[in-house]
């Protein structure tokens, strides 16, 4: 059985180092890197492999977006598999995220072997079961900032004048973790 390529994109050293270690005991060939541009030569270089390369992308990079870099990864490796991963979940992001090429969306945390299985499942469920319940008010909340932010390119300012909010208020709530649905 032959590994499977991994190229890991996050700027948490401890996250890709534990990731990287949990993949390679479990038969994973994996690279890491800090940014997306320090990747891309990796990246390329496994165009005419046999094996399909997976690439985990964070979302929320130090000074950057990984949004910003699905079309450049794209460009270097076409039959690449590109899941974006993110600690800062949201309906807006997730549907960004596939209209700009990614393969999948996944929310941190989440371990070695459950990327594993979802690399395996390859087919889409369309029976997927439907929450009865819906989501909550802060939820939404949290939904709808990020929608707005992303409208604004992110800039905090303009977001919190289309909020009618003021931009400490909104930073503030940016701070805060995602409510649960």
């Amino acid at each position: 059985m032959t590994a499977i390529p991994i190229i890991i994109i996050d700027d948490d050293l401890t996250y890709r180092e534990i990731l990287t270690r949990s993949l390679t005991n479990l038969n994973c060939s994996v690279k890491h890197f800090p940014h997306p541009e320090k990747a891309l030569s990796a990246i390329a270089s496994h165009n005419n492999s046999n094996t399909q390369l997976t690439v985990l992308l964070d979302l929320k990079l130090e000074s950057d977006s990984g949004l910003q870099w699905i079309k450049s990864i794209r460009e270097s490796n076409a039959h690449c598999r590109l899941l974006l991963v993110t600690g800062y979940a949201s309906i807006s992001t997730a549907v960004e995220a596939i209209k700009l090429g990614a393969d999948d969306y996944l929310a941190k945390p989440i371990t070695a072997r459950e990327i594993l299985i979802h690399l395996q499942k390859q087919t889409i469920d369309p029976d997927i079961e439907i929450s009865k319940k819906p989501m909550s008010v802060e939820r939404l909340e949290w939904e709808h900032i990020q929608k707005v932010l992303q409208d604004n390119d992110g800039n905090i300012s303009a977001s919190a004048r289309a909020l009618g909010m003021h931009r400490r208020t909104l930073q503030r709530k940016l701070l805060k973790k995602p409510a649960k649905s």
